[in-house]
This record gives C-alpha cells, structure tokens and sequence, in this order.
C-alpha cells in the first residue's frame, strides 16, 4: 500500500444522521493508510452519528465547511445515512464545496444516501453511479446512470451502495488517493 502521509481527507457531514459505520469505518483506512481525516460540517461543534435509527457516538466537528477550501483536502468522503445527506444537500455552502470539490478533479467518493448530495450539486450528469436503492430515480432524473454493483467508480467519483460495500468503498478511495500522491510527485 502507498505511504498516505501529507494528505488530509475531509469527511463532510451534516450535524446529525449520520450512519456511523459509513464515517468511522473509511475514517479508520484513511488514518491506517497514514492520511489525516478531518471532519467538516456546516456548523462547529459536535455531530450526531446513529447506528441506523438508533443513536450512536458523537464526534467533534474540526473545522466549519465555510471556513475552509477544496484546496485544504486531497480527497472527499460522504457518509451517509437518510438525515445527514438530506440535510446536507439543503445547505448552500455545503453543496457548493461539493461542486467545487468534484469540479477540481480530486476524488469524491459517496455511499448509500450520500449521493444525493451530489445531485442537489448538479455533478452527475452524464456520470455512473451506485447508491442506496431508493436514490436511483434521483440519480436518473439528474441525467446520471444508475447501476447496482457494491463500488462504481467514474473518474473522480468513487459510489458505493451500502454498509456492506464499505470494504470494496475504502478500496476504491485509497486507490484513487495513491494515484493522485503519484500524480502529485511525479
């Protein structure tokens, strides 16, 4: 595995509804990878993450999306769950730091809901992705191609549909953070 150190991941989430294991668990790589993750919100403080609908931990929030730029980060992680896209997807600076972040061609990668923050971005035109079942409509409707496999990769977009897809979801990103240290020191 490429040495990671020196980049930074940002994992961007609203302030609660957030499916746990869909943060920690891609957290965890990027750290064992010898990246460092931060967590970004729209708001300082703490987020909420659940166990499904079940409250779970709750983690402090590093910096505020709006205090922050897509030139800080190497790569993008969206967690889901139903409540955090949904709510993400709702705030402006939020979603614009998503478009920007696609626009600059580092990776992006979203799981199970988190994609619909992608479409309120307008980046998946012309563009294959996976997701939760249920955002497969959305997707379609935003002039993306949906498809069912457990990690769906299209340039710099890395989708994965569910909790079960996260090893395959960790895979694809790490991957693509590699290709982009080799890109960045060659």
């Amino acid at each position: 595995m490429t040495d990671l150190s020196g980049k930074t991941v940002a994992f961007l989430v609203a302030k609660e509804g957030i499916e746990r294991v869909e943060l920690t668990e891609p957290w965890k790589a990027v750290e064992q990878a010898g990246a460092t993750p931060k967590l970004l919100s729209p708001e300082t403080g703490e987020v909420q993450t659940f166990d499904h609908l079940d409250k779970a931990e709750t983690r402090p929030v590093d910096t505020a999306v709006g205090d922050t730029s897509v030139d800080d980060y190497d790569a993008l992680v969206l967690p889901g769950g139903v409540a955090n896209p949904d709510a993400l997807r709702t705030d402006e600076t939020a979603v614009g730091f998503v478009r920007d972040f696609v626009a600059s061609g580092k990776p992006v990668a979203a799981i199970c809901h988190a994609p619909w923050t992608l479409v309120e971005a307008g980046v998946v035109q012309g563009r294959t992705l996976t997701s939760w079942p249920s955002l497969q409509t959305d997707i379609r409707n935003a002039g993306g191609e949906w498809v069912d496999k457990e990690v769906v990769q299209d340039g710099n977009l890395i989708t994965s549909r569910n909790p079960d897809d996260i090893p395959a979801f960790n895979d694809a990103l790490l991957e693509a953070l590699s290709h982009g240290a080799a890109a960045q020191n060659a």
